[in-house]
């Protein structure tokens, strides 16, 4: 295996029973990469993870790690099978310091002990090799241990109430972040994460963009994050499916560069092949015609040309076709247009206050934890306005009170009277689960069977598909159900919650298309800051109960931040507002238009 190479594909070949899930890949990981893996759902990525992580073993070829290489893998779901405290959990991810710590302990011990401090020797042996322990302990960062591992956890949205948690009190996407603070502390040479962003908000995944770039070993990342695949990845792996049904395999692709880089070579790429495929058909055409003309020459019993049309035949038998590329790979086909157009005032909060008793109980502070203080906000008909703040700050309680599930304790709450609403839950509650996708789709509009398999089919759903259960479906396909249902609606106000957190890069394109077309109002919920980016024209941050206004898309919203940070404040009046206002909907727009033509 070549220097400085911490694992490798050799040939590669998987199958689950007859299907075949890739073929014959090779691939080589270097002691400092960082790649992100993408590729569209079911492809194989966890599959590739699983199989270096020791996982899984492969039905060809060989899936190899350099000896003395320590592996960390983190799954899509971790479980963990002790109840212990968040804490100790965390505090147990390096078993090296841990055994170190035992032994420092043991060896503490016996120096207490009358029978080795009354025998010089025993003394003498037992204390060198404390201090040798101790020297190893503290060149492996013992010493700091306990303050990073409640710093990870911090910077991954804990907070220091959270540490005496039992596990069993936290919920999957919790768990998942415990078991990303254990690699994180313990860091071994080779980091294997399997979508590690899903269930942060913002300042976790800018934590984690940190320690993936300061990361002393090789990381490889499934993500769907488009934006932390831009800061993070210097090389990004493609796994393709080339022909999704035919049972043909993937095929790993590899590109220097960020998710940008890789958008643009892989679009250049294409555009290559197209052509070069175009010139070949053209070519064996001519052959072909010619071959065909000897012949009919040749039926003369003129040996002459028959045999150069053979010579022709075995020239072209030989040639090395170029495939046809894949432009587009099938997407869902989502049109979310409104059927009316609603009020010009599509919603009015106004000092809007909630609280809930404290679950802890009420000897700490008032026993009422206040999630909202005082919101106040005014969406305008057509405004794509975007809702941002950390995990816990009460984004979905804000949707849940405008969408009458939850009754505020104060405040005013308007919505406009012809407003017609549509939404989409992160948790997909708006799903029963004991029902067929056909009949889900039938709660919002009575269909036959042929109208259902159209529509279904629309959203990748076959006619066999559409008899499955909701809660047999994975998040990606739960996600599709929930597209369809929003477009059959036909709303003028669209309430979006985490829309992008299941959905693989197309099909999260292919929902920015839809948004960018829609003729109504958005007030959506997000972490994904690239979705930000191309789709919202207004950013409000929740933070500590209350929200603050940000007049333009995600990147607007940075930077303005910092301004304020700096105590750079800007006035306007009330024209020069809505210019302000104007000016970044539309750099957002050619933000949009800038990605779309990327595409």
């Amino acid at each position: 295996m070549p220097i400085g190479t911490v694992a490798r594909l050799a040939k590669a070949t998987l199958y689950f029973g007859a299907q075949e899930v890739f073929h014959d890949l090779s691939w080589e990981i270097y002691h400092d990469a960082r790649i992100g893996l993408v590729g569209p759902n079911g492809a194989g990525k966890s599959s590739i993870l699983k199989l270096l992580a020791g996982e899984m073993e492969t039905s060809e070829g060989l899936a190899q790690i350099t000896k003395g290489v320590r592996v960390g893998y983190l799954p899509q779901e971790v479980h963990f099978g002790s109840d212990r405290t968040l804490l100790d959990e965390a505090l147990d991810a390096s078993p090296t310091l841990a055994a170190l710590e035992r032994e420092m302990r043991e060896l503490t011990e016996m120096m207490g002990d009358p029978s080795v401090y009354n025998d010089e020797k025993k003394l003498t042996r037992v204390m060198e090799r404390h201090a040798r322990v101790v020297q190893e302990f503290e060149a492996k960062g013992g010493l700091n241990f306990d303050n990073r591992v409640r710093a990870t956890l911090r910077g991954l949205g804990f907070g220091e109430e959270d540490f005496a948690l039992p596990l069993s009190a936290l919920s999957g996407g919790q768990k998942k972040l415990v078991g990303l603070a254990k690699l994180l502390i313990e860091q071994p040479e080779l980091l294997l994460l399997d979508e590690p962003d899903n269930h942060l908000d913002l300042r976790g995944k800018e934590f984690l963009e940190k320690l993936i770039a300061d990361y002393p070993g090789a990381v490889v990342i499934v993500s769907h994050d488009r934006y932390l695949l831009d800061i993070v990845a210097e090389e990004i792996a493609e796994l393709e499916d080339l022909s999704p049904g035919s049972g043909r395999g993937a095929k790993l692709t590899l590109y220097v560069g960020n998710y940008s880089e890789y958008q643009f070579e892989k679009r250049q790429k294409l555009l290559r092949q197209q052509q070069m495929f175009q010139v070949q058909q053209r070519d064996i055409q001519r052959l072909e015609f010619s071959i065909r003309r000897l012949l009919g020459w040749g039926a003369g019993q003129n040996e002459k040309f028959v045999r150069r049309a053979r010579s022709m035949q075995k020239r072209l038998d030989k040639l090395e076709k170029i495939e046809r590329p894949k432009m587009e790979r099938r997407a869902i086909g989502l049109d979310l247009n409104a059927t009316k157009r609603g009020s010009n005032k599509v919603l009015d909060l106004q000092h809007l206050a909630k609280s809930f008793p404290d679950s802890r109980g009420p000897s700490l502070g008032s026993g009422w934890n206040d999630v909202l203080l005082d919101v106040n906000l005014t969406l305008w008909f057509g405004e794509r306005v975007g809702i941002i703040g950390p995990n816990g700050a009460g984004k979905t309680v804000l949707f849940r009170c405008i969408l009458g599930q939850e009754e505020p304790d104060w405040g005013e709450l308007y919505v406009g009277p012809a407003t017609t609403i549509a939404y989409y839950s992160q948790e997909h509650e708006t799903l029963h689960f004991d029902n067929t996708i056909a009949d889900e789709v039938r709660r919002v509009k009575p269909m036959i069977d042929r109208e259902v398999f159209g529509l279904l089919g629309r959203f990748l759903f076959s006619a066999e598909d559409s008899k499955k259960k909701i809660r047999n479906l994975s998040g990606g396909e739960k996600a599709r159900v929930q597209m369809a249902k929003l477009m059959l609606q036909g709303a003028n106000l669209l309430m979006l919650d985490e829309p992008t957190n299941h959905l693989d890069i197309q099909s999260a394109e292919v929902l920015e298309e839809a948004l960018e077309d829609y003729n109504g109002s958005l007030l959506m919920i997000s972490h994904d800051r690239y979705f930000l980016d191309n789709v919202a024209t207004r950013i409000v941050e929740l933070e500590n109960g209350r929200l603050t206004e940000y007049l333009g898309n995600y990147t607007y919203y940075v930077e303005e931040k910092a301004r304020r940070a700096r105590g750079q404040v800007r006035k306007f009046t009330r024209d020069e507002d809505a210019d302000e206002a104007e000016t970044n909907r539309k750099n957002g727009k050619r933000q949009a238009a800038k990605a779309k033509n990327k595409r």
